[in-house]
């Protein structure tokens, strides 16, 4: 059976995994003043994005992902004639409506892929699961990575599905945002009112920076720092925690939102690499895609991973 594997823009993977694994991006279409950006994590246009200074209006931005009509036409004009199967791994639905799309989607594209195929030689039926990761950025990277190891395995869709919703349900994902002036007014932008004017520019003042956490689609705010490298080294710090414990998937995404060398110096980070090489563990580094810089900031930082119980000290 040929298992294909969907991700949004929002899941944060290195290019190469992306490729080496034909994992499909569904695009996410930004526009800020005259400018527009189609975020398939290009890595051209994402540098070009962090360097630029229309980044800096990233929180004004508006952003379109594909309607119900686009996702049909995408699998009826190609995807049922692929593959057999297609999960399609989501940013989580609290966030963003991708996953309601995809899910209405689907019935229409059921309804009608039968010919399609047919006139094609091929009869067997078409499947298609649509997964919500209740996570976002690195932490939807993970659920990502153990839907390629199961593929792989030719494991059967059923399992393939079960295994997907216990990670979705077990990932933590945090952000670190590097201007919390930003945040607050992307999500003033976005009529979030997790972050209050007041707090941010007291934040900004005193140069505290928020831990921000998701899991199991609730995102919050669980510590807060003194500085962007007290905060990075706070996280590595938690992450390689979790590494030692043990990981439901031997895998720990990480993400910026800017030049990977500037993470990699990062205080922390060296420590946290560390962990995952002694613990068997593979570090996904990438740069942050277009659509989560919108949305925390160039220079964020983002981390993931899928324990069954997260130590909540920093």
């Amino acid at each position: 059976m040929r298992i294909g594997l969907m991700v949004d823009a929002t899941c944060d993977l290195p290019r190469k995994f992306i490729d080496d694994h034909q994992i499909i991006v569904m695009p996410i279409t930004i526009r800020i003043d005259e400018h527009t950006f189609v975020d398939v994590h290009d890595l051209v246009a994402t540098e070009g994005y962090y360097q630029s200074e229309v980044g800096k209006r990233g929180h004004a931005a508006e952003t379109a992902p594909l309607t119900v009509d686009e996702i049909r036409e995408l699998f009826l004009g190609r995807l049922v004639l692929d593959y057999d199967a297609v999960f399609c791994l989501t940013v989580t639905s609290t966030r963003s409506p991708i996953f309601a799309n995809t899910t209405q989607a689907s019935f229409a594209i059921l309804g009608a892929y039968r010919p399609i195929r047919q006139a094609a030689g091929n009869n067997s039926p078409f499947l298609m699961r649509i997964v919500d990761s209740k996570s976002l950025f690195s932490g939807q990277g993970v659920s990502a990575i153990e839907a390629t190891r199961l593929i792989a395995a030719d494991t059967g869709p059923g399992p393939i599905r079960e295994r997907l919703a216990e990670v979705a349900a077990q990932t933590w994902a945090y952000v670190l945002p590097r201007d919390l002036q930003y945040l607050w007014a992307r999500a003033r932008k976005n009529g979030d009112r997790s972050v209050g004017l007041l707090s941010a520019t007291l934040g900004t003042a005193l140069d505290i920076k928020p831990l921000l956490q998701c899991f199991q689609g609730e995102t919050k705010p669980v510590a807060k720092a003194r500085g962007f490298e007290h905060g990075a080294e706070m996280l590595f710090a938690h992450a390689a925690r979790a590494v030692k414990r043990g990981l439901l998937v031997p895998a720990m995404c990480v993400s910026y939102g800017g030049n990977r060398a500037e993470l990699e110096a990062l205080p922390g980070y060296g420590g946290l690499a560390d962990a995952c090489t002694e613990a068997g563990v593979t570090l996904y580094q990438s740069v942050m895609s277009i659509t989560g810089m919108v949305n925390v900031g160039i220079g964020a930082v983002a981390l993931g991973y899928a324990a069954a119980a997260s130590d909540d000290t920093f």
